[in-house]
């Protein structure tokens, strides 16, 4: 619980000064020196253990898994200047309901009742978040945020494939490298040069990014998964904070409402899923 609380501090941290940076610079290129960073921040355990402990077996599924998360990158990192972080947050929630569906279409996980009704609770909060926005200039970039947890679904399911031949520390490295490659041109585009704070900024994202994934990867590693869910709704509140802290930002009722039932229906599937494999359901 510890290690999954830290990391939700992190991100949300994260989220937070990518959230400023993008408001000053165009979010493809905030997306591209998030990625180039994160990649150098791991450059001295490259040098440590070696290129080739670095090398992967599977180059077209990492380019892939890279193509995809970067897919999702961009509708995130285009979404994120125009929406409040406790909507963005919300909206995050409904990615492991599209990983459950992902994994019963591509890997013929069966799908029970309660994992369609998990799905149509968590659609249901979707529409309570999103729904009174649309009538706005914000609805649409909700919904590109909400096109970007469908293709972070399927970026975590190629994970889940090639961990099947790849090491952890090769996924991570390759996912920088592979974004960071694939951004770059995008980056161009309309490129402005940072200043001095900003690169800092930057510099520190690739930190926060690293240590964020290292503190869920120790939550992961020292308790099931569905045990540590629960700790996921206090993104919510810390997403909450910092946008009133930075940005002003007043999250509506309806956000709060809607986020605290995608999130109670990430928690309940969840907690089924554990007991049907302890044999308990």
């Amino acid at each position: 619980m510890f290690w999954m609380l830290m990391s939700g501090l992190l991100f949300a941290v994260l989220n937070s000064l990518l959230r400023k940076l993008t408001l000053a610079l165009d979010p493809l290129q905030a997306q591209f020196l998030r990625y180039l960073f994160g990649t150098i921040v791991m450059a001295p355990l490259v040098l440590r253990y070696g290129l080739a402990a670095f090398r992967p077996t599977n180059v077209r599924g990492q380019f892939l898994r890279g193509a995809v998360h970067a897919g999702g990158l961009a509708c995130w990192f285009i979404a994120l200047p125009h929406i409040a972080l406790a909507d963005m947050t919300s909206i995050g929630f409904t990615g492991p309901i599209f990983i459950m569906i992902g994994a019963a279409v591509f890997f013929g996980e069966p799908m029970r009742w309660d994992r369609w009704a998990a799905s149509l609770i968590g659609f249901a909060g979707i529409l309570i978040v999103v729904g009174p926005k649309l009538a706005g200039t914000g609805g649409v970039y909700s919904l590109i945020m909400l096109a970007s947890a469908p293709l972070f679904a399927a970026s975590f399911l190629i994970t889940k494939a090639l961990t099947r031949t790849e090491s952890a520390k090769v996924i991570v490295l390759w996912q920088a490298v592979t974004v960071t490659v694939l951004s770059f041109p995008f980056a161009l585009l309309h490129w402005k040069w940072p200043d001095a704070t900003q690169w800092v900024l930057f510099c520190l994202t690739g930190v926060l990014g690293s240590a964020g994934h290292y503190c869920l990867t120790r939550a992961f590693s020292v308790a099931d998964i569905s045990a540590t869910q629960s700790v996921r709704f206090l993104d919510l509140i810390w997403a909450t904070l910092l946008g009133w802290l930075m940005f002003s930002d007043s999250p509506s009722n309806t956000t709060l409402l809607g986020g605290s039932v995608i999130c109670a229906a990430t928690i309940w599937i969840a907690r089924r899923e554990a007991r049907v494999r302890r044999g308990t359901v």
